[in-house]
């Protein structure tokens, strides 16, 4: 598997101002999994995933292809960081009850990820794959951002993009999709953490590297002004696609 590399340049952003994952969204996972030993989040980033169910499974097997992005994880108990792609995570066939990708399954070739997934996962065990679009916090907040994403940064976006755009339906499924629940994300944010979350999108970092300007410069006294002093809420809906491995695989 070629692995593209689109966030180590923004590892400590990425790990400051990436949105936390709802503690219901774990209780699903661990409720649904078939027991709560071993736990693999692979893709994990800086480990906002890995960190919320290392609160439910008694181990947790954190990968992620970039090096980068492995140092700036914090280290929890129950935690274990490598560096491993997604076809090759090293661990035992049959040896995880849960399999977890969280913001990241568009990036995989799809065939040698399934392959490894198949592989690895027990009989019965779960898979769960979840993305997020753009936030909402108030109308005037939502048009500017959706106006940086669609108008300023449109031509940067990679290709895979679509498939967070269509909420992961043009991901195949590797055996038949789950009906699960709904949940999203939220955060109570300053201006400034919202400007610090735009600044780690990859789309932002491509801009960057072509134009050799700043497209959020452009952005900022608007978004304040907008944004007013304190704190706003904001909400980013999740997507998931789950499944589970049949027994006879």
């Amino acid at each position: 598997m070629t692995f593209r590399d689109h966030f180590s340049g923004v590892s400590e952003g990425y790990s400051r101002y990436r949105p936390r994952y709802p503690e219901s969204l774990f209780v699903w996972l661990a409720a649904e999994a078939p027991a709560r030993g071993l736990a693999w989040d692979c893709a994990t980033g800086s480990g906002q995933a890995a960190a919320g169910l290392a609160r439910h499974f008694r181990q947790v097997e954190a990968t992620d292809a970039s090096a980068r992005q492995i140092e700036s994880a914090p280290q929890m108990p129950g935690v274990r960081y490598r560096v491993a792609p997604a076809d090759a995570s090293g661990l035992g066939p049959g040896s995880a009850d849960l399999v977890t990708v969280a913001q990241a399954l568009h990036w995989f070739d799809t065939e040698d990820f399934h392959a490894e997934l198949a592989r690895v996962l027990r009989a019965d065990g779960l898979f769960a794959a979840w993305c997020y679009q753009l936030c909402r916090v108030e109308p005037s907040v939502d048009d500017l951002i959706l106006a940086l994403y669609r108008d300023v940064l449109g031509p940067y976006w990679p290709a895979e993009r679509r498939h967070i755009e269509s909420g992961y339906e043009t991901l195949r499924s590797p055996w038949p999709r789950l009906q699960t629940p709904s949940f999203r994300m939220e955060a109570a944010w300053e201006a400034a953490d919202m400007l610090g979350y735009l600044a780690t999108w990859s789309a932002v970092q491509r801009c960057r590297r072509a134009t050799g300007e700043d497209p959020l410069s452009a952005l900022v006294a608007p978004l304040r002004r907008c944004w007013g002093p304190g704190r706003r809420q904001v909400v980013w809906p999740l997507s998931m696609l789950a499944c589970r491995k049949p027994p006879e695989d």
